[in-house]
């Protein structure tokens, strides 16, 4: 990964040589009818069901069949798992991914709330039940073969849906947006990742320099240092009451080894996980030293379970985890100041929450910097939105000279769950604006993305399908 620009080379090279992709074959734009019959005409295309939507939109959950290996489209398929949120097809269409399982509300992303269009939401491959059988690993979970998945189905669909297409998503789906337009650049008109972190170069962390000074409170960093030494100087005690609830809830620890080690690392990783998703503003919560058992476990409830590293907990989100191990990176575990009260040291990394049963594979040190590269010298009409105090924007996509059309916006204060609408007005304005002209909408009139309501959808953040359970 140190030689990354002689890696991005050879990443080039190789990629001439996947232009084979297995196309599905598209059926000609037919008179105007009912949207489902349409659908059902798409080839590879499933209507499982029509739900229940808000007024004005038609929700179906649908299912398209994917080559199991898009270099290899002979050896077998899968049905991968979509929704849409169908409005009008003459609206632009937004593709979403979380990166992880779809939810089976109907949601709209911001970019969808702004272009009052469509939404097509796709769930990632490996996610439960979207994987193909048998499973290999080592070659169907790549990032490419994702963005192939998100290709196939943006052209399938193109076929009903003929206006400006953008693509978007958040954290590990901010990602997947990313990757999309690197391999496939021409089939969406822009792109709006949110919180999208870029570890170019993963053994080069510079995540725990951007936590030992996150936020503007010395005092606040030193509080959330203070309660985990605390946690685990009382260990005993809270491992007692985790004890309790694991057995009551049916959890068990067989992947990560044991309930010790569980709460172990959610204590490390209540610090990320603070910043991540709470504000500085609730540092008044922190329980000082000292405080009752019960009050602590509340706390570490909100930010981080102990029970976090469960199986059950675990199993959904392996597919993550093993990307993590093999081309996404992760961070650094934040530890150095707690190591003398540590049982495990160092085994706070992606490998020891991915179950035994699957194959391991080498690092990829190639793919994060081929990603980089072409992000910097050829991402053109990007948005990035990011979030000054969380810690996966230490390290985000940077847009080089030769970008076009491309920007990157920070929410002061924000965390991970930043957007557009909460940018200062003057630049909600603008990057409001620049979606819409992407959709090949004019400028609206309104003064900034507040103005686009979500009447009659729950707040996309609120579905707990939407909350990514792991760090990222």
């Amino acid at each position: 990964m140190r030689r990354w620009f002689t890696g991005c080379a050879t990443a080039l090279v190789a990629l001439m040589a996947f232009t084979g992709l297995a196309q599905p074959a598209y059926a000609a734009q037919g008179p105007a009818g009912d949207i489902k019959a349409e659908l059902a005409e798409v080839p590879g295309l499933t209507v499982v069901s029509e739900e229940t939507a808000p007024a004005g939109f038609r929700f179906f959950k649908l299912t398209y069949t994917q080559p199991a290996d898009h270099r290899h489209p002979g050896k077998g398929t899968f049905q991968q798992r979509l929704t849409l949120l169908h409005r009008d097809v003459t609206a632009p269409t937004v593709m979403f991914t979380s990166g992880y399982a779809v939810s089976d509300a109907p949601n709209r992303s911001e970019p969808t709330q702004i272009v009052n269009g469509n939404q097509v939401s796709m769930e990632y491959r490996y996610f439960a039940p979207s994987r193909p059988e048998p499973a290999d690993w080592g070659k169907q979970l790549t990032i490419w073969q994702a963005a192939a998945d998100e290709h196939r189905v943006v052209q399938a669909l193109k076929s009903i849906y003929q206006a400006n297409w953008l693509a978007t998503g958040g954290s590990k789906g901010g990602m997947t947006a990313t990757y999309f337009r690197r391999f496939f650049p021409d089939d969406v008109s822009g792109t709006i990742p949110y919180v999208a972190p870029n570890d170019v170069f993963d053994p080069l962390d510079v995540y725990n320099r951007f936590l030992s000074k996150v936020g503007n409170d010395p005092a606040c960093r030193s509080a959330l240092k203070a309660v985990q030494r605390d946690a685990l100087e009382r260990r005993g005690e809270l491992g007692a009451m985790a004890e309790k609830e694991a057995a009551e809830t049916g959890k068990t620890f067989n992947t990560i080894g044991s309930l010790d080690k569980s709460l172990e690392m959610s204590v490390i990783d209540s610090y990320f996980a603070f910043w991540q998703y709470q504000k500085q503003a609730d540092c008044t919560s922190v329980p000082a030293p000292g405080a009752p058992a019960a009050d602590l476990y509340a706390f570490y409830d909100k930010v981080e379970s102990l029970l976090t590293y469960s199986d059950q907990d675990l199993t959904p989100y392996t597919p993550y985890y093993y990307q993590a191990a093999v081309q996404l990176g992760a961070p650094e575990s934040y530890e150095g100041h707690l190591r003398d009260l540590l049982r495990y040291p160092g085994t706070n990394q992606p490998w020891s929450f991915v179950d035994k049963s699957v194959p391991r594979k080498a690092f990829d040190y190639v793919a994060m910097p081929d990603i980089d590269f072409w992000v910097r010298t050829q991402a053109n009409r990007f948005l990035f939105v990011y979030g000054e105090n969380d810690p996966w924007s230490a390290e985000p996509f940077q847009l080089g000279p030769r970008t076009r059309d491309s920007y990157r916006y920070y929410v002061a204060g924000g965390n991970h769950g930043s957007k557009i609408a909460q940018l200062p007005l003057e630049e909600a304005a603008a990057a409001t604006a620049t979606v819409r002209r992407w959709a090949g909408l004019p400028a609206t009139p309104a003064p900034s993305a507040r103005a686009f309501a979500n009447e009659g959808f729950p707040g996309f953040d609120a579905d707990p399908l939407l909350t990514e359970r792991p760090k990222l």
